[in-house]
């Protein structure tokens, strides 16, 4: 017979020492996020903020190739396919290296990333309808997304040391959400599709993949190739960040004998800090700003924004949550004993947090119509504080639990950098 599986156990030693290294990063991106955020913010409800607008309206690009683009628009589809590139290859990575390269410990990170993507959805959907607003239905993708740069730097914030497996966790919903989104947006909120751009691009990706299986590696042979399959896609009518996930997805991740790391390591460990550090924030800075003077408070209570903070703080924490423990219920699995299943609704509600591809999708769906679009803005803006508020209560009250877990897992008496915990085989994550 074999041994029963316990669900949120801990990790091997080598996608540790890879998660916390990122983990890392995206804290530190995460709180240039937020700084970015409350100065769009400030700018844009200060005596200034004309000049915010104008800023974020500025046209720069070359007309010709039709990429005569505003600055806002810009950080939506040039600097957010950087991170959607990031975020394809953490998705190769986890499906050739990592957690979802097993069926046994992928099919729950998997089912609750797709309930949590799905319940907010249809919350949303019932929440506009019932509100009597049934045209807004169309930005039902906007509550599906999870923020992890967001999400750590609140943990960041509130000193929680949050066990390795729930934050391996949150990090794996994170990048099935931001497939799921990439898809959403792909299918569902492309604008005049032109299909010989897009066969183009395809041809570009395909000559990419070519590459990486003859194993070229040089800089000034990707960076072109990826820029022309960018414009491609942008020019096809499919969201640019398309070409992004795509390039991540193509690229190599196992390492031939004699590399100490393989592409796809090279390039995250290259292109991640300029994502979490540079793009992501420019593009909070440009989508954030959403001007309330004048508004009163009827822009709170719009049916979107309501149905936005009902998607992402109820919505997200019910499939996250529900998706988990049904997979555990169904296939007689059992909760690592150092967690509670409390601790997995404090990460679902915590992945509430849902605001770069929110606020991506907020514009994509709602575009031609400013009023939804401020009420969006708003809804992603307030749920995004209150999903963070109420995630920082529900894991403050495990807060020395967690702390205690920490000290057990971090400890090294022997000074060889690896945990006590993985006693002598590092690669076995029962080992003592």
């Amino acid at each position: 017979m074999s041994e029963p599986k316990v669900v949120f156990d801990r990790l091997p030693l080598t996608e540790r020492s890879r998660l916390m290294s990122a983990l890392r990063q995206e804290t530190v991106g995460g709180a240039l996020l937020l700084g970015a955020a409350v100065l769009a913010l400030v700018w844009a409800n200060s005596p200034w903020r004309a000049g915010y607008q104008d800023l974020a309206s500025t046209v720069v690009g070359p007309e010709a190739l039709h990429l005569n683009l505003t600055l806002q628009t810009w950080a939506a589809d040039g600097l957010l396919a950087v991170f959607f590139f990031v975020a394809g290859l953490e998705l190769k990575h986890e499906l050739v290296l990592g957690t979802l390269s097993k069926p046994s410990r992928a099919v729950v990170p998997v089912v609750a990333a797709l309930c949590g993507m799905v319940v907010p959805a249809l919350l949303y959907v019932g929440t506009v309808r019932a509100m009597g607003d049934a045209e807004a239905a169309v930005g039902w993708g906007i509550p599906m997304a999870t923020d992890i740069a967001f999400a750590l730097a609140v943990l960041a914030v509130m000193g929680a040391k949050l066990p390795v497996a729930l934050r391996a966790f949150l990090l794996t919903l994170a990048v099935v959400d931001d497939l799921g989104a990439i898809l959403v947006i792909a299918v569902f909120y492309n604008h005049g599709f032109s299909p010989v751009p897009f066969v183009l691009a395809i041809l570009g990706l395909l000559l990419y993949w070519f590459l990486q299986q003859r194993r070229v590696d040089s800089w000034l042979v990707y960076v072109p190739l990826a820029l022309v399959v960018w414009g491609l896609m942008h020019a096809s009518g499919v969201h640019a960040t398309v070409a992004g996930v795509s390039l991540g997805l193509l690229t190599r991740v196992r390492p031939d004998p004699g590399e100490t790391e393989a592409p796809a390591d090279r390039y995250e460990h290259a292109v991640r800090p300029v994502s979490a550090g540079l793009c992501v924030p420019l593009f909070a800075f440009f989508s954030a700003g959403v001007t309330f003077i004048g508004l009163g408070g009827s822009a709170i209570t719009e049916p979107v924004a309501v149905a936005i903070v009902v998607g992402l703080v109820i919505g997200k924490p019910l499939g996250v949550f529900g998706g988990a423990w049904t997979v555990a219920r169904f296939t007689r699995a059992s909760l690592s004993s150092s967690l509670r299943w409390a601790d997995v609704l404090a990460v679902g509600v915590l992945a509430g947090i849902g605001f770069t591809v929110s606020l991506l999708i907020d514009e994509l769906a709602f575009e031609a119509d400013p009023v939804r679009l401020t009420a969006a803005k708003i809804g992603v803006l307030l749920a995004s504080v209150v999903a963070a508020l109420l995630a920082s209560v529900a894991l403050g009250l495990r807060k020395r639990a967690y702390a205690a877990l920490a000290e057990i897992e971090e400890r090294d008496e022997d000074g060889d950098g690896v945990p006590d915990v993985y006693g002598t085989d590092p690669n076995s994550p029962d080992s003592r």
